[in-house]
């Protein structure tokens, strides 16, 4: 290890900074064979037991929006250790490591498990974040030539991390990183360098760049961003993955929302942004709400006033982000129609 790669890592250790999620799908970000992170190791999960609700809690923990569809096979077989099976989780989970599981016997990796997420409709491939907490934040990485590869940080910008973000559907970039790293490093290979976007492109791949296979870039130079985290919904602490207190995400932190003019038109816009089907009449939700946990932390909104025809609860009316006159004794719940 030389003196730089010392400083930068001494530099990451200091900031106490998060180096790699639990959790990822392989291609990704949000669709894929599904690997856990087990004692510093990744390795893939077993089909047996996996269902819908467990790739729930994947899509979730990636911050990828609700699970599309959940797969048993298909997916290419991974070639690391097999690291659980007979995954149980009842769709609340904040992480998979919080259901039950069981370790493998007699699995092998024709029954890698997999999950397609609801951000993976919008994603553009080949792109990816890797090493970062979530999904919209880490090293950059590139499909080229039939693999993937890291980005050398010679001349990554603003503009080239614009077109990223918004590639991966988050949202503005808040911070890039070419120097000193805090990002774990998951490829040795760098594949792209010299990136050159306008910032009007579809994709960091339809920039102008130079090939970087055989020139030198050593690994605490590559290319990262932190973009801002999308806006996210989930409802938690319910029976079913499609009933509970109702949480948004905003700049990456989850907070609840204030039952304050709350009515139908509001419920069926988060039932139906949600992939739940309709919402259960006002007079069920209010009863749901004392059945449900307060929540802690942020109250992110109040006054919601939705005309029931928005794609997003985001584009309703309501107070400024973080400004409300509640409790949390005031949380709102949801409850859709389906499980």
């Amino acid at each position: 290890m030389d003196l730089h790669q010392y400083l930068c890592l001494s530099f990451a250790a200091y900031l106490g900074v998060v180096t790699s999620s639990e959790v990822r799908l392989v291609p990704g970000p949000c669709a894929g064979r599904v690997e856990v992170l087990v004692n510093g190791h990744w390795g893939t999960v077993c089909t047996e037991g996996w269902d819908k609700t467990d790739a729930e809690v994947v899509c979730k923990q990636l911050g990828c929006g609700m699970v599309k569809e959940a797969f048993r096979s298909g997916l290419g077989a991974g070639s690391s250790p097999i690291l659980m099976t007979n995954v149980v989780c009842q769709g609340t989970e904040k992480s998979l490591k919080h259901c039950h599981f069981e370790e493998p016997e007699d699995c092998d990796h024709s029954q890698d498990a997999g999950a397609r997420c609801q951000a993976a409709e919008y994603t553009v491939l080949p792109v990816r974040l890797v090493g970062g907490a979530t999904r919209c934040r880490g090293q950059v990485e590139v499909y080229h030539k039939n693999r993937w590869g890291a980005v050398c940080g010679y001349g990554w910008d603003l503009t080239d991390a614009k077109v990223l973000c918004r590639q991966l559907a988050c949202g503005r970039p808040q911070r890039i990183t070419n120097r000193c790293s805090n990002f774990h490093s998951s490829s040795d290979t760098v594949l792209l360098g010299q990136l050159e976007c306008t910032g009007k492109e579809d994709s960091l791949t339809h920039c102008q760049n130079q090939s970087w296979e055989k020139l030198p870039c050593p690994s605490y130079l590559h290319a990262g961003v932190v973009c801002r985290e999308p806006f996210a919904l989930r409802l938690v602490d319910g029976p079913r993955a499609c009933s509970g207190r109702l949480e948004v995400q905003h700049d990456g932190e989850w907070g609840t929302v204030c039952d304050d003019h709350w009515a139908m038109p509001n419920a069926e816009v988060v039932c139906r942004e949600l992939g739940c089907g309709q919402a259960e009449p006002v007079s069920q939700l209010v009863w749901e709400r004392t059945r449900f946990r307060q929540g802690t932390g942020r109250i992110w909104l109040d006054d919601v006033r939705c005309k029931g025809e928005e794609k997003t609860l985001q584009n309703c009316a309501h107070r400024i982000w973080g400004y409300h006159d509640c409790s949390h004794r005031e949380d709102i719940s949801v409850v859709c129609q389906v499980n």
